[in-house]
Protein backbone atom coordinates (compact mmCIF):
# COMPACT_ATOMS: atom_id res chain seq x y z
CA UNK A 1 0.00 0.00 0.00
CA UNK A 2 1.24 3.47 -0.88
CA UNK A 3 -0.77 6.69 -0.70
CA UNK A 4 -0.55 10.45 -0.19
CA UNK A 5 -3.19 12.44 1.72
CA UNK A 6 -3.64 15.98 3.06
CA UNK A 7 -2.89 16.21 6.76
CA UNK A 8 -6.14 18.13 7.54
CA UNK A 9 -8.35 15.48 5.87
CA UNK A 10 -6.51 12.62 7.57
CA UNK A 11 -6.66 14.31 10.99
CA UNK A 12 -10.38 14.97 10.74
CA UNK A 13 -11.20 11.35 9.89
CA UNK A 14 -8.73 9.95 12.42
CA UNK A 15 -10.27 12.08 15.18
CA UNK A 16 -13.67 10.54 14.36
CA UNK A 17 -12.57 6.90 14.40
CA UNK A 18 -9.82 6.82 17.04
CA UNK A 19 -12.12 7.92 19.89
CA UNK A 20 -13.89 4.54 19.66
CA UNK A 21 -10.64 2.69 20.42
CA UNK A 22 -10.20 1.90 24.12
CA UNK A 23 -6.93 3.10 25.71
CA UNK A 24 -6.38 -0.22 27.46
CA UNK A 25 -6.85 -3.37 25.41
CA UNK A 26 -6.07 -6.99 26.24
CA UNK A 27 -6.41 -7.80 22.52
CA UNK A 28 -3.61 -5.92 20.67
CA UNK A 29 -5.43 -5.70 17.31
CA UNK A 30 -8.25 -3.70 18.95
CA UNK A 31 -5.75 -0.89 19.71
CA UNK A 32 -5.24 -0.52 15.96
CA UNK A 33 -7.00 1.34 13.18
CA UNK A 34 -7.44 -0.47 9.87
CA UNK A 35 -6.21 1.57 6.89
CA UNK A 36 -7.18 0.65 3.34
CA UNK A 37 -6.30 2.53 0.16
CA UNK A 38 -8.24 1.79 -3.00
CA UNK A 39 -10.01 3.62 -5.85
CA UNK A 40 -9.10 7.17 -4.81
CA UNK A 41 -10.29 6.64 -1.23
CA UNK A 42 -8.49 5.91 2.01
CA UNK A 43 -10.78 4.07 4.42
CA UNK A 44 -10.19 4.15 8.15
CA UNK A 45 -11.88 1.54 10.36
CA UNK A 46 -11.85 1.37 14.17
CA UNK A 47 -13.80 -0.83 16.59
CA UNK A 48 -14.09 -1.79 20.26
CA UNK A 49 -16.28 -4.83 19.35
CA UNK A 50 -19.40 -2.89 20.42
CA UNK A 51 -19.08 0.06 18.03
CA UNK A 52 -17.51 0.02 14.57
CA UNK A 53 -16.80 3.17 12.51
CA UNK A 54 -15.68 3.19 8.88
CA UNK A 55 -14.89 6.55 7.27
CA UNK A 56 -13.63 7.21 3.75
CA UNK A 57 -11.51 10.19 2.76
CA UNK A 58 -10.12 11.23 -0.64
CA UNK A 59 -6.43 10.33 -1.15
CA UNK A 60 -3.93 9.80 -3.95
CA UNK A 61 -3.49 6.01 -4.11
CA UNK A 62 -0.24 4.87 -5.76
CA UNK A 63 -0.59 1.20 -4.73
CA UNK A 64 -3.82 -0.20 -3.25
CA UNK A 65 -3.54 -2.26 -0.08
CA UNK A 66 -4.43 -2.46 3.61
CA UNK A 67 -2.79 -2.68 7.04
CA UNK A 68 -3.46 -1.92 10.72
CA UNK A 69 -1.45 0.38 13.03
CA UNK A 70 -1.90 1.76 16.59
CA UNK A 71 -4.78 4.26 16.40
CA UNK A 72 -3.84 6.69 19.17
CA UNK A 73 -0.16 6.88 18.18
CA UNK A 74 -1.03 7.58 14.53
CA UNK A 75 -3.52 10.24 15.63
CA UNK A 76 -0.94 11.96 17.88
CA UNK A 77 1.66 12.00 15.08
CA UNK A 78 -0.73 13.47 12.51
CA UNK A 79 -2.06 16.01 15.05
CA UNK A 80 1.47 17.31 15.67
CA UNK A 81 2.42 17.64 11.99
CA UNK A 82 2.40 21.21 10.60
CA UNK A 83 -0.78 22.66 9.06
CA UNK A 84 -1.04 22.33 5.30
CA UNK A 85 1.41 19.42 5.05
CA UNK A 86 0.95 16.26 3.03
CA UNK A 87 1.27 12.81 4.58
CA UNK A 88 2.69 9.82 2.74
CA UNK A 89 1.86 6.33 4.03
CA UNK A 90 3.65 3.25 2.76
CA UNK A 91 3.34 -0.40 3.77
CA UNK A 92 5.16 -3.14 1.88
CA UNK A 93 3.99 -6.14 3.86
CA UNK A 94 6.99 -6.32 6.22
CA UNK A 95 5.10 -5.61 9.47
CA UNK A 96 5.78 -1.86 9.44
CA UNK A 97 4.04 1.26 8.15
CA UNK A 98 6.25 4.19 7.13
CA UNK A 99 4.79 7.70 7.48
CA UNK A 100 6.58 10.59 5.78
CA UNK A 101 5.72 14.28 5.93
CA UNK A 102 8.23 16.97 4.95
CA UNK A 103 11.45 16.07 6.74
CA UNK A 104 9.71 13.84 9.29
CA UNK A 105 9.70 10.07 9.05
CA UNK A 106 7.95 7.64 11.41
CA UNK A 107 7.92 3.86 11.39
CA UNK A 108 4.96 2.19 13.10
CA UNK A 109 4.52 -1.50 13.92
CA UNK A 110 1.60 -3.03 12.03
CA UNK A 111 -0.50 -6.13 12.64
CA UNK A 112 -1.97 -8.39 9.92
CA UNK A 113 -5.13 -6.97 8.38
CA UNK A 114 -6.62 -10.50 8.24
CA UNK A 115 -6.79 -10.51 12.08
CA UNK A 116 -8.89 -7.33 12.19
CA UNK A 117 -12.50 -8.04 13.34
CA UNK A 118 -15.29 -7.24 10.86
CA UNK A 119 -18.49 -5.84 12.38
CA UNK A 120 -19.89 -3.58 9.69
CA UNK A 121 -21.01 -6.11 7.05
CA UNK A 122 -24.38 -7.79 6.57
CA UNK A 123 -27.84 -6.44 5.92
CA UNK A 124 -30.24 -5.30 8.64
CA UNK A 125 -34.00 -5.84 8.11
CA UNK A 126 -35.39 -2.37 8.93
CA UNK A 127 -34.14 0.72 7.05
CA UNK A 128 -35.33 4.33 7.00
CA UNK A 129 -33.91 7.80 6.37
CA UNK A 130 -33.78 10.74 8.78
CA UNK A 131 -32.61 14.29 8.12
CA UNK A 132 -29.33 14.94 9.95
CA UNK A 133 -30.87 17.85 11.90
CA UNK A 134 -33.77 15.62 13.05
CA UNK A 135 -31.37 12.96 14.35
CA UNK A 136 -29.24 15.64 16.04
CA UNK A 137 -32.37 17.03 17.74
CA UNK A 138 -33.50 13.58 18.94
CA UNK A 139 -30.08 13.03 20.52
CA UNK A 140 -29.50 16.54 21.93
CA UNK A 141 -32.93 16.81 23.55
CA UNK A 142 -32.79 13.42 25.30
CA UNK A 143 -29.22 12.36 26.03
CA UNK A 144 -28.79 14.53 29.15
CA UNK A 145 -31.31 12.21 30.87
CA UNK A 146 -29.48 8.93 30.08
CA UNK A 147 -28.67 7.05 33.29
CA UNK A 148 -25.04 6.40 34.25
CA UNK A 149 -26.02 3.81 36.86
CA UNK A 150 -24.57 0.53 35.61
CA UNK A 151 -26.88 -1.71 37.69
CA UNK A 152 -29.91 -0.49 35.69
CA UNK A 153 -28.08 -1.10 32.41
CA UNK A 154 -31.30 -0.92 30.36
CA UNK A 155 -31.46 2.82 31.17
CA UNK A 156 -27.90 3.43 29.87
CA UNK A 157 -29.07 4.58 26.45
CA UNK A 158 -31.79 6.19 24.33
CA UNK A 159 -34.89 4.11 23.67
CA UNK A 160 -35.80 4.53 19.98
CA UNK A 161 -39.22 3.19 18.94
CA UNK A 162 -42.40 3.86 17.00
CA UNK A 163 -45.46 5.29 18.74
CA UNK A 164 -48.61 7.34 18.10
CA UNK A 165 -49.13 10.97 19.01
CA UNK A 166 -52.90 11.20 18.84
CA UNK A 167 -53.59 9.65 15.43
CA UNK A 168 -50.17 10.53 14.00
CA UNK A 169 -47.44 7.83 13.85
CA UNK A 170 -44.11 9.10 15.22
CA UNK A 171 -40.55 7.98 15.83
CA UNK A 172 -39.88 8.57 19.50
CA UNK A 173 -36.67 8.84 21.54
CA UNK A 174 -36.85 8.45 25.33
CA UNK A 175 -34.19 8.60 28.05
CA UNK A 176 -34.52 8.54 31.85
CA UNK A 177 -32.33 8.12 34.91
CA UNK A 178 -35.22 7.83 37.38
CA UNK A 179 -34.94 11.50 38.42
CA UNK A 180 -35.92 13.08 35.10
CA UNK A 181 -37.30 11.81 31.80
CA UNK A 182 -37.01 13.22 28.27
CA UNK A 183 -39.38 12.18 25.46
CA UNK A 184 -38.93 13.66 21.98
CA UNK A 185 -40.61 12.68 18.72
CA UNK A 186 -40.45 13.34 14.97
CA UNK A 187 -42.89 12.25 12.23
CA UNK A 188 -42.41 8.54 11.46
CA UNK A 189 -40.05 8.17 8.47
CA UNK A 190 -40.98 5.87 5.55
CA UNK A 191 -39.74 2.35 6.24
CA UNK A 192 -39.67 2.69 10.05
CA UNK A 193 -43.11 1.15 10.65
CA UNK A 194 -42.77 -2.28 12.20
CA UNK A 195 -39.24 -1.70 13.55
CA UNK A 196 -38.52 -3.16 17.00
CA UNK A 197 -37.99 -0.80 19.93
CA UNK A 198 -34.21 -0.57 20.50
CA UNK A 199 -31.94 0.91 23.21
CA UNK A 200 -28.95 2.72 21.67
CA UNK A 201 -26.02 2.68 24.18
CA UNK A 202 -24.65 5.87 25.75
CA UNK A 203 -21.20 5.56 24.15
CA UNK A 204 -22.77 5.02 20.72
CA UNK A 205 -24.93 8.12 21.20
CA UNK A 206 -21.86 10.20 22.10
CA UNK A 207 -19.77 8.96 19.15
CA UNK A 208 -22.66 9.37 16.70
CA UNK A 209 -23.31 12.92 17.88
CA UNK A 210 -19.65 13.83 17.20
CA UNK A 211 -19.93 12.41 13.67
CA UNK A 212 -23.16 14.34 13.04
CA UNK A 213 -21.55 17.72 13.84
CA UNK A 214 -20.72 18.44 10.21
CA UNK A 215 -23.34 16.21 8.59
CA UNK A 216 -25.74 17.95 6.22
CA UNK A 217 -26.96 14.91 4.28
CA UNK A 218 -29.76 12.56 5.24
CA UNK A 219 -28.78 9.69 7.52
CA UNK A 220 -29.75 6.15 6.56
CA UNK A 221 -30.63 4.17 9.69
CA UNK A 222 -30.72 0.36 9.50
CA UNK A 223 -31.44 -1.88 12.46
CA UNK A 224 -32.29 -5.32 13.76
CA UNK A 225 -33.06 -6.39 17.33
CA UNK A 226 -29.33 -6.58 18.16
CA UNK A 227 -27.58 -4.03 15.89
CA UNK A 228 -28.04 -0.52 14.52
CA UNK A 229 -26.21 1.18 11.65
CA UNK A 230 -26.00 4.87 10.69
CA UNK A 231 -24.67 5.76 7.22
CA UNK A 232 -24.14 9.25 5.75
CA UNK A 233 -21.58 10.60 3.30
CA UNK A 234 -18.52 8.32 3.50
CA UNK A 235 -19.20 7.38 7.14
CA UNK A 236 -20.75 4.10 8.31
CA UNK A 237 -21.19 3.48 12.05
CA UNK A 238 -22.42 0.12 13.33
CA UNK A 239 -23.22 -0.60 16.98
CA UNK A 240 -24.55 -3.36 19.16
CA UNK A 241 -27.73 -2.51 21.06
CA UNK A 242 -28.45 -2.87 24.78
CA UNK A 243 -30.03 -6.27 25.38
CA UNK A 244 -32.74 -5.31 27.84
CA UNK A 245 -36.33 -4.10 28.22
CA UNK A 246 -36.93 -0.37 28.59
CA UNK A 247 -39.51 0.33 31.32
CA UNK A 248 -43.07 1.47 30.52
CA UNK A 249 -42.21 5.17 30.67
CA UNK A 250 -45.78 6.30 29.84
CA UNK A 251 -46.84 5.31 33.38
CA UNK A 252 -44.57 7.96 34.94
CA UNK A 253 -45.78 10.85 32.74
CA UNK A 254 -48.60 12.47 34.75
CA UNK A 255 -51.73 13.53 32.87
CA UNK A 256 -53.79 15.30 35.56
CA UNK A 257 -51.39 18.01 36.72
CA UNK A 258 -53.64 21.09 37.01
CA UNK A 259 -51.31 23.75 38.47
CA UNK A 260 -49.80 25.34 35.36
CA UNK A 261 -46.92 27.78 35.52
CA UNK A 262 -45.66 29.62 32.42
CA UNK A 263 -42.34 31.40 32.67
CA UNK A 264 -39.79 33.06 30.39
CA UNK A 265 -37.26 30.31 29.77
CA UNK A 266 -34.09 32.43 29.64
CA UNK A 267 -34.96 34.60 32.65
CA UNK A 268 -35.93 31.54 34.71
CA UNK A 269 -32.75 29.63 33.78
CA UNK A 270 -30.56 32.59 34.77
CA UNK A 271 -32.38 32.96 38.09
CA UNK A 272 -32.07 29.22 38.85
CA UNK A 273 -28.36 29.39 38.02
CA UNK A 274 -27.79 32.37 40.35
CA UNK A 275 -29.79 31.02 43.29
CA UNK A 276 -28.24 27.54 43.01
CA UNK A 277 -24.79 29.01 43.74
CA UNK A 278 -25.82 28.85 47.42
CA UNK A 279 -27.23 25.30 47.31
CA UNK A 280 -25.11 22.46 48.70
CA UNK A 281 -22.93 20.73 46.09
CA UNK A 282 -24.46 17.34 46.84
CA UNK A 283 -28.20 18.01 46.61
CA UNK A 284 -28.21 21.23 44.51
CA UNK A 285 -31.71 21.74 45.91
CA UNK A 286 -33.75 24.88 45.29
CA UNK A 287 -37.34 25.62 46.29
CA UNK A 288 -39.98 27.15 44.00
CA UNK A 289 -42.81 29.04 45.72
CA UNK A 290 -45.51 29.73 43.13
CA UNK A 291 -48.38 32.19 43.69
CA UNK A 292 -50.65 34.15 41.34
CA UNK A 293 -48.41 36.08 38.95
CA UNK A 294 -45.31 35.46 41.01
CA UNK A 295 -42.52 32.89 41.36
CA UNK A 296 -40.01 32.95 44.24
CA UNK A 297 -36.83 30.87 44.11
CA UNK A 298 -34.96 30.13 47.33
CA UNK A 299 -31.91 28.10 48.30
CA UNK A 300 -30.08 27.73 51.59
CA UNK A 301 -27.27 25.74 53.12
CA UNK A 302 -25.76 25.78 56.63
CA UNK A 303 -22.27 26.59 55.33
CA UNK A 304 -23.09 29.01 52.47
CA UNK A 305 -26.08 31.08 53.63
CA UNK A 306 -29.28 31.69 51.66
CA UNK A 307 -30.54 33.19 48.40
CA UNK A 308 -33.93 34.50 47.29
CA UNK A 309 -35.02 35.76 43.86
CA UNK A 310 -38.48 36.75 42.61
CA UNK A 311 -39.75 36.53 39.02
CA UNK A 312 -42.95 37.46 37.23
CA UNK A 313 -44.77 34.37 35.99
CA UNK A 314 -48.14 33.41 34.54
CA UNK A 315 -49.88 31.32 37.22
CA UNK A 316 -53.53 31.27 38.27
CA UNK A 317 -53.98 28.28 40.62
CA UNK A 318 -53.61 27.62 44.35
CA UNK A 319 -50.17 28.47 45.80
CA UNK A 320 -47.65 25.64 45.80
CA UNK A 321 -44.14 25.10 47.16
CA UNK A 322 -42.02 22.45 45.44
CA UNK A 323 -38.33 21.55 45.52
CA UNK A 324 -36.14 20.48 42.58
CA UNK A 325 -32.52 19.67 41.81
CA UNK A 326 -31.35 22.89 40.13
CA UNK A 327 -29.02 21.02 37.76
CA UNK A 328 -31.96 18.97 36.44
CA UNK A 329 -34.06 22.12 35.85
CA UNK A 330 -31.19 23.76 33.93
CA UNK A 331 -30.62 20.62 31.82
CA UNK A 332 -34.27 20.67 30.73
CA UNK A 333 -34.43 24.44 30.13
CA UNK A 334 -31.32 24.16 27.93
CA UNK A 335 -33.34 21.99 25.51
CA UNK A 336 -36.16 24.52 25.11
CA UNK A 337 -35.55 26.75 22.09
CA UNK A 338 -38.63 28.97 22.37
CA UNK A 339 -39.21 31.86 24.79
CA UNK A 340 -41.64 30.27 27.25
CA UNK A 341 -41.62 27.05 29.27
CA UNK A 342 -44.68 25.48 30.86
CA UNK A 343 -44.52 23.56 34.16
CA UNK A 344 -47.58 21.45 35.02
CA UNK A 345 -47.56 20.49 38.72
CA UNK A 346 -49.87 18.55 41.04
CA UNK A 347 -48.31 18.83 44.53
CA UNK A 348 -44.93 18.94 46.25
CA UNK A 349 -44.49 15.15 46.14
CA UNK A 350 -45.58 14.35 42.55
CA UNK A 351 -43.62 14.56 39.30
CA UNK A 352 -43.98 17.72 37.22
CA UNK A 353 -44.30 17.88 33.43
CA UNK A 354 -42.27 20.47 31.53
CA UNK A 355 -42.45 21.43 27.87
CA UNK A 356 -42.04 24.35 25.53
CA UNK A 357 -45.23 26.39 25.18
CA UNK A 358 -44.89 26.62 21.38
CA UNK A 359 -43.70 23.06 20.72
CA UNK A 360 -45.33 19.89 22.06
CA UNK A 361 -42.94 17.43 20.33
CA UNK A 362 -40.73 17.26 23.43
CA UNK A 363 -42.01 16.38 26.92
CA UNK A 364 -39.88 16.36 30.08
CA UNK A 365 -40.75 14.89 33.47
CA UNK A 366 -39.02 16.11 36.61
CA UNK A 367 -39.17 14.40 40.00
CA UNK A 368 -39.44 16.77 42.97
CA UNK A 369 -37.19 16.62 46.04
CA UNK A 370 -37.65 17.52 49.68
CA UNK A 371 -36.08 20.89 50.50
Amino acid sequence: MKLIIERASLLKSLSHVQSVVERRNTIPILSNVRIEGDGGLMRLNATDMDIDIVEGVAAEIAHPGATTVPAHILYEIVRKLPDGSEVGLEHDGDGQLTLRSGRSKFTLASLPVEDYPVMSGGTLPHTFTLAAEELRALIDRTRFAISTEETRYYLNGIYLHTASSGEVPVLRAVATDGHRLARVEVPLPDGAAGMPGVIVPRKTVAELRKLLDEATLDVTVSLSETKIRFAFGTVVMTSKLIDGTFPDYERVIPVGNDKVLEVNCKTFAQAVDRVSAIATEKSRAIKLKVEKGNLTLTASSPENGSAVEELEAAYDSDPIEIGFNSRYILDILAQIEGEAARFAMADAASPSVVHEVADSSAVYVLMPMRV
